[in-house]
């Protein structure tokens, strides 16, 4: 696994996930002992300490920070707009209108309420609009919010006292009811953007967690699953190795004339025997989980697999009879070698090479760089199926290779030790 770049997996426990996470959790999420301390440590000296600090007292605090600004934006337009004879109703109205801004977040229709008065009769307009905005973020288009918007419009529609209202031209009325839409539609707007944002962070992080948990799930699976397999071929090397050992002591014991040896060579017989019903037992609650007793495919079967691949491959075998354990890994993996030429140089030519050498088997998978690029990154590759191989070979006793080549192109390498003949 490490060889693959990736951390070993040990039941249920996940160190560090590749995208960031812990155990399926966003990294912001995880509290600061599981991060890496060599992240948290200061690359400004200071200078970093306090900046980093001041974010971290910004973010506790932001809400804090929001309301005091909002009241701060919300007084300063009352005092900009106060005229010199402004009655003391206007003055009253338009600060409670300033002071209610800061409830905005726990009472939202009825601080709207409040503003109104003091945009009607004063001057406190962008209270009530950042009171409008608030309640379109939390209750969205609801009837609240279209009572809000609607009493927001007349505010600023209707001219304070009604004698100038109704001394205004025809044509003021509608400037004012123009920018009365804008005045009530804004704020609503900027609720409503500032919500789907929300959502849209919310259900981001949640997609990200829920690909976390199923790539490592998916890890799981595949590893469980070629690790079972795996078992099941080496049942069949390792049971006919101990069948041949168990043979030879029932040899030995009956052609002996030492008692000692006798007994010797009846003791490995039994050992032997005990051995293979054990291995036999074992492996059985394998073959019954997995329920996948199909016959294994061949070296015999690579003409039917290069056929199916898809781009041109050339194959040459030159074996004729191999064990079945070595043949299935063969088979496989050139399987998978195809399978990484399709995925990530899809078009390139390609050979597979097939042939005894002394006592080993060689088994090359070796691909040119494709000749026009090709869009292969939307094809999910998890990095399991070399990690597969390897396992597999080591498990054989042969040697994996893997790298690309001088001319670009992909080489993949696998040596399996052949059995010796008992002469």
């Amino acid at each position: 696994m490490a060889d693959a770049g990736g951390r070993t997996l040990t039941g249920d426990a996940v160190e560090r996930l590749p995208s960031g996470g812990v155990n399926g959790v966003p990294t912001e999420r995880v509290p600061g002992a599981a991060q890496n301390p060599a992240a948290r440590t200061p690359a400004g000296g200071s200078a970093g300490r306090s900046a980093r600090s001041l974010r971290a007292g910004f973010a506790r605090h932001r809400q804090l920070f929001y309301d005091v600004g909002a009241v701060a934006i919300a007084a300063l337009d009352v005092w900009l707009r106060v005229v010199p004879d402004a009655k003391l109703y206007q003055w009253v109205l338009s600060l409670v209108a300033v002071a209610a801004v800061a409830f905005r977040r726990k009472y939202p229709f009825l601080v709207v309420l409040i503003t109104v008065p003091g945009f009607l009769t004063g001057w406190s307009q962008l209270a009530a609009m950042i009171a409008l905005g608030t309640l379109a973020r939390r209750r969205l288009l609801a009837a609240e919010t279209l009572v809000g918007a609607a009493l927001v419009w007349l505010c600023r529609f209707f001219i304070w006292p009604v004698d100038e209202f109704l001394a205004q031209q025809w044509k003021t009325h509608i400037h004012d009811a123009i920018y009365g839409c804008i005045v009530a539609g804004m704020p609503i707007a900027i609720g409503l953007l500032a919500h789907a944002r929300e959502e849209l962070s919310a259900r981001i992080a949640e997609l990200a967690a829920s690909r976390e948990r199923e790539r490592l799930l998916h890890a799981h699976a595949v590893r469980a699953d070629e690790r079972a397999r795996l078992a099941r071929e080496m049942h069949d090397v390792v049971s006919h190795q101990v069948s041949l050992i168990a043979m030879q002591a029932g040899a030995l014991r009956m052609a002996a004339a030492d008692p000692n040896a006798k007994r010797v060579a009846g003791t490995i017989r039994t050992l032997s025997t005990r051995t293979l019903d054990e291995l036999r037992q074992l492996v059985s609650v394998l073959r019954t989980t997995n329920g996948d007793d199909s016959p294994q495919p061949r070296v015999d079967d690579l003409p039917q697999l290069v056929a199916t691949a898809g781009f041109p491959v050339s194959l040459a075998v030159g074996v004729v009879d191999l064990p079945a354990s070595i043949s299935g890994a063969a088979y496989r993996t050139v399987q998978e070698a195809l399978t990484n030429v399709r995925k990530h140089a899809d078009g390139a030519p390609t050979s597979v090479l097939v042939a005894v050498e002394g006592d080993r088997l060689e088994v090359e998978v070796r691909n040119e760089p494709p000749g026009t690029p090709r869009d292969c990154h939307g094809l999910p590759s998890g990095g399991h199926g070399l990690v597969g191989l390897r396992e597999r070979a080591g498990l054989l006793g042969g040697k994996f290779e893997a790298g690309p080549t001088d001319d670009g192109g992909f080489a993949v390498r696998v040596t399996f030790p052949l059995p010796r003949s008992l002469d």
